[in-house]
């Protein structure tokens, strides 16, 4: 088996999006925007991982009516559901960050002046606003889906407070930045 016939953590990831009612790229990626707490990823990876997953078996392809024109809706195939089922089995890991505002924050010392990365680190207030608004449309959401329903709130307190960590994390920074640079 090739690396590119094997599954990534992506891969399960979409996976489990499609789940029991199938899904289209696009409804992939409305999932993803309102999930991105989790898990994200470029919108284009959103559209060639189906047809990727399709091709290797794990999931099947058809076509509906769309809005302007048709749609390919992805479905959950005997292969992928396996797949699945032996990953979910797994010892899981813990969660891989890729944290660029502590990266911001570890290089300050080199900024022209640490107020910069405050006011840097300051812009995502905006996307954590944005980010709780998308959990309280998910609240909303998650009824129309009683399979997940258990799930999708649990997630979403672990989600709201992450969001309440980085937003304790940006008073904190803001405090230390405001002060006088340390010799």
């Amino acid at each position: 088996m090739s690396s590119r016939d094997q599954l990534s953590p992506f891969s399960y990831v979409v996976l489990i999006l499609v789940g029991e009612g199938g899904a289209a790229p696009h409804d992939l990626i409305r999932m993803m925007r309102t999930g991105r707490v989790y898990w994200t990823a470029a919108p284009s990876h959103f559209y060639a991982e189906p047809k990727r997953l399709a091709t290797l078996g794990y999931l099947s392809a058809h076509k509906e009516p769309g809005r302007t024109r048709e749609r390919t809706v992805y479905e959950l195939t005997a292969k992928g559901r396996r797949a699945l089922a032996a990953w979910l089995a797994e010892p899981s890991g813990f969660i891989r960050i890729q944290n660029e505002p502590a990266v911001r924050l570890l290089g300050a010392d080199l900024a022209r002046n640490p107020a910069e990365v405050r006011t840097s680190l300051a812009a995502i207030r905006g996307e954590i606003e944005e980010l709780t608004e998308g959990l309280d449309r998910s609240a909303e959401i998650a009824p129309s889906l009683p399979h997940r329903e258990g799930y999708l709130e649990i997630n979403s307190r672990l989600s709201r407070r992450i969001l309440t960590a980085f937003s304790d994390w940006l008073d904190e920074v803001e405090r230390e930045l405001s002060q006088e640079p340390r010799a």
